[in-house]
Parts: structure tokens; sequence; C-alpha cells
């Protein structure tokens, strides 16, 4: 009972901040301005794609619908929300050893395992609500402006058409995974927040990992190929799996163990180091 009263004043915690606003509103804008200019200049942008296909395969029905801005946006955009989760999870350990409400905690029955888990899952929480949000802009909005229709994929390996009624279900799993690489950077940002007494530092250190690990995975030298499986931002994109055919499920499957072991060997760093930290000095 106690672990689900923290957990709540916890969430509390980050509705009260106005920075928890801001990937919402990130979010709207951005997506926003895209559908617009989709809306505007789509058939343009869809006239390029189809340009060299047009020799040898006729289109024909609505190509630019709601299911192709969806994969267009999560294409472009959600390599940019875990920055806007790392906002508010950095510091919701480091921002009250700060302010010293740590030591108020303390003072609380309840364990600091149990203290350090309701923040992990107030902090996971308000990740699901920025995905879910993301997910309203993309996919809702999308379709609500666009309407329905076969999803047209151009990749680097030729062309994929999935029907209209064979799409949303891939979305929907794409997401999971998704939320499952947004938990990986929150739980990360947690954990560093956890070895330190400044808010700023855990957001950035967390962003700069980020950065440090999705340049390794780009990088194409062979002495790297043996690390890329392993690292999170390697899988963060495994939501692109569920829109190959067929659907590349091996690939699933290890983006799901990777990520689930990174999240839980973080859960596991942090709570060894916030039982051990000095929170009354």
């Amino acid at each position: 009972m106690m672990f689900w009263k923290s957990t709540y004043n916890e969430f509390i915690k980050i509705v009260a901040k106005p920075r928890s606003y801001i990937g919402l509103a990130v979010i709207t804008a951005l997506v926003g301005v895209f559908l617009f200019a989709m809306k505007v200049d789509g058939n343009k942008y869809i006239s390029i794609m189809t340009a060299s296909f047009e020799q040898s395969i006729a289109f024909q029905g609505n190509l630019l619908n709601g299911n192709m801005m969806a994969y267009l946006v999560l294409q472009m955009l959600i390599v940019h929300i875990p920055l806007l989760v790392a906002l508010v999870t950095g510091d919701l350990v480091s921002g009250e050893a700060a302010m010293g409400t740590l030591r108020m905690l303390a003072t609380k029955p309840i364990s600091r395992t149990n203290l350090l888990m309701s923040k992990f899952l107030a902090g996971n929480i308000y990740t699901l609500i920025i995905l879910i949000w993301f997910c309203v802009m993309a996919l809702g909005f999308g379709l609500l402006l666009f309407g329905t229709g076969d999803l047209v994929i151009f990749n680097s390996e030729g062309l994929v058409i999935l029907p209209g009624s064979d799409v949303l279900w891939r979305f929907f799993s794409g997401f999971i995974i998704a939320y499952l690489a947004l938990v990986t950077v929150a739980n990360l940002s947690i954990t560093l927040s956890c070895f330190t007494d400044n808010s700023i530092g855990p957001i950035v250190i967390t962003m700069a990992i980020i950065i440090f690990f999705t340049i390794i995975g780009n990088l194409d030298v062979p002495v790297f190929d043996s690390v890329k499986p392993f690292l999170f931002t390697t899988h963060m994109v495994a939501w692109r799996s569920f829109f190959d055919e067929p659907v590349r499920t091996k690939e699933i499957m290890n983006a799901v163990l990777v990520l689930s072991v990174h999240i839980l060997t973080l859960i596991g760093i942090a709570l060894y180091k916030f039982n051990r930290k000095d929170i009354l000095s």
C-alpha cells in the first residue's frame, strides 16, 4: 500500500514540473508541422518517392494516407523522444538530493528499495504517456487528416506494400518495442541520477551515451561488429522489423531480450547505489 502511495506521490511530482510538458508540446508541434506540410505538398513527396518505380509498377489508390504518415513520423522523430524522456527522468533522484528533500523521504515508513522503485515506476508511466501522445498525434491525427489505405514503404531493399487491414497490429506491436527502448533510456537517466546531486548531469550524460552508442552503431568498422548487437541503441529502431514481410521475428525477439537485460541491469545498479547513498549529510 505504501509503495503505491509513494508511486502516486512521485508521479504527482512529475506532473507538477513545468518541464514535464515540454515533451508533449514538442511532439505536438513537430508532428503538427509535419502533417501540415504533407497535407500541402505531400503529393510532390510521393511523386519523388515513386519515380524510380513507376516504369515497372503502376501505383493506384491513396498512397498519401494516415498509415504512411504515421510510419514516416515514426521513422523521423522516434529517435528524438529519448531527449524528452531524459529531460524529466534525469532528476528524479538527483533533483531531490539537490533540494534536500531526500532526507525527508528517508523518514517515511518505506524502504529505500521501494522508494526508488516507485520513482522508476512513475518515470516509466510518464514515458508511456509521452509515447501514447506521440501515437495519438502520429497515427490518430494522420488517419483523421489523410484517411486509411495500404502502407507503401520505400527502403534500401526495394518496396514493401502492406494492406491497410494488416497495418494497425504492426503499429501497436512497434509501439511496444519503442516503449521498451524508451524505458531503457528512462531507467538509464534515473540510474545516473543516483550517482549525483546535480540535476543537469544525468540528463546530459544520458544523451552523451546515446549519441556515443549511436555513432559506434553506425560506424562501418569491423572492430565494433561484435559490440553492436549488445548496445541498446542498436535496438531502438527494432520496431521497423514489424513492417517487413515476412516479419523479422528473430530480430524482434533479440531486441526484446537485449532491452530487457539493460532495463533489469540498470535497476540493479541503481538499487545498489541508492541503498548506499548518503542522503542525510
